[in-house]
């Protein structure tokens, strides 16, 4: 029998208006769940309740804001094992990959609990004093996607209450279940109505982000959404942080060792089976070593073990929804029809579970919608290039601007090249190295504003200057 997950309101867990949705588990298609549908009146009752808790909360001291954090990161530290198994039946990746989320979403939160919110002296004299003080915004409207329920959940919310705010949380309908139980660990160790969650399928989103008694939305998807959030924005000037779509972009240069850099290049392009914002989503290597970077991605992608995450030795998922195999599917039929090939892959597993295996695109023109557009999933494609300069134009010829790399044997050449990318975080011989003290964002059509380190943690306040006559 499948359980049932409640919405958390003023610190009271309530049944929604609606009746229940499912939770699908994507490797198995059986219900894992059933989320309250809460309806959008609900979530004035959660607003008016963050606002109330905010009075106090906001003025609460630092030790204590901290010590409340530590007291959650001690009990998500108890129930990893427990959570990461949400993860896996509702998201579907393997279940080493799913503890390494709850992990990384502990060291996030352990780092967000040790921060301090500075105050910056801009003038010092005998008879004048000037501080720069942060003070926290109000009610912080986060809501969070499919592909890591549990960590960019940490990721929003732990931020935003450290600095003094109160949260209202929407998870995605696909993957709500690791996040809710996040939410009532927070709740253990928070006053009343400081943590909210609220689960719907429709108008809960909306309402958020047009909501006027919320102060600021921290939303992590695609970009079209993040225009509408931006839209929905306007009426009370929101603060927002948006972190959209990436079509990250990785270059290997001529003399790269491939034996040396596959694995890793591998990895980045197909970390949670491909569907990460900043995982490696168009491959360019120099003509010179192109066959054998195909052969040597070829062979590890074939030593992938694809199933259901729980299942002993499985290292890759099915991908998380229907929809999304639906746009992978496309696209790699897409470059087919072009003449791409096929190196491995390229096929939709029978039976049950949305499974498509690691599949490598090769021989594929740049202007392939395969390249063009972010696919968000198993599927790589590989483009053979002969001219740094028109590889960097390549690269930036996208609207986004997440996250990309370059990889070669000259750490000065490729730094001097990593320069040039148009995207947030650049990165040499490496990609999607992200920690919690280094700040990350994205630029052009991949969203603004900051996660992590003092910047990210600064998002969530407002900038006080105090003026002291001695």
């Amino acid at each position: 029998m499948s359980r049932h997950f409640k919405c958390l309101i003023n610190g009271d867990w309530v049944e929604g208006s609606n009746t229940p949705f499912e939770v699908k588990n994507p490797a198995t298609f059986e219900t894992v769940a059933t989320c309250a549908n809460a309806v959008p009146a609900q979530l004035d009752e959660a607003v008016a309740a963050a606002q109330t808790a905010f009075k106090s909360w906001s003025v609460s001291s630092h030790e204590v804001r901290k010590g409340a954090l530590h007291k959650i990161a001690d009990e998500v530290e108890e129930r990893c094992e427990e959570i990461a198994a949400l993860i896996v039946a509702e998201q579907g990746k393997p279940f080493d990959l799913a503890m390494g989320e709850v992990q990384g979403g502990l060291a996030w939160l352990r780092y967000a609990a040790s921060q301090d919110i500075p105050i910056d002296i801009a003038e010092e004299t005998e008879t004048k004093r000037i501080e720069i003080h942060h003070k926290p915004l109000g009610v912080i409207g986060s809501i969070t996607p499919w592909n890591w329920p549990f960590m960019i959940a940490i990721w929003h919310m732990i931020p935003a209450i450290r600095a003094g705010n109160t949260v209202i949380n929407k998870p995605s309908g696909l993957t709500p279940l690791s996040t809710i139980t996040l939410v009532e660990i927070m709740n253990n160790h928070l006053p009343k109505g400081v943590i909210n969650v609220i689960t719907g399928k429709q108008g809960i989103g909306s309402g958020i982000t047009s909501h006027l008694g919320i102060n600021k939305i921290v939303f992590t998807g695609s970009t079209p959404t993040g225009q509408s959030v931006m839209r929905n924005a306007a009426d009370n000037l929101k603060r927002l942080t948006l972190e959209l779509g990436g079509n990250d972009a990785a270059i290997v240069l001529q003399g790269t060792d491939v034996s040396k850099v596959a694995p890793a290049i591998f990895g980045a392009s197909f970390l949670n089976m491909g569907q990460t914002c900043g995982a490696i989503k168009r491959l360019y290597v120099h003509e010179s070593i192109y066959d054998d970077m195909c052969a040597a991605l070829t062979d590890i992608a074939n030593d992938q073990v694809v199933g259901n995450g729980m299942d002993k030795g499985v290292n890759f998922g099915p991908v998380q929804n229907e929809d999304q195999l639906t746009l992978v599917s496309d696209l790699v039929e897409d470059a087919k029809k072009r003449g791409a090939t096929i190196l491995t892959g390229g096929q939709r597993r029978d039976g049950v579970g949305y499974f498509y295996p690691p599949t490598l695109v090769a021989d594929i023109d740049n202007d392939a919608p395969l390249v063009q557009e972010e696919q968000f999933g198993p599927a790589l494609p590989i483009v053979k290039f002969s001219n740094v300069d028109d590889v960097i134009d390549m690269a930036n010829g996208v609207e986004v601007g997440l996250d990309g790399s370059i990889w070669g044997p000259d750490t000065e050449e490729a730094t001097a090249l990593a320069s040039r990318l148009e995207c947030g975080t650049s990165f040499v011989n490496t990609h999607a190295q992200i920690q919690p003290n280094i700040p990350m964002g994205g630029c052009k059509m991949s969203g603004f504003g900051v996660e992590f380190g003092e910047e990210g943690l600064l998002e969530f306040t407002s900038l006080q200057v105090m003026h002291i006559n001695k």
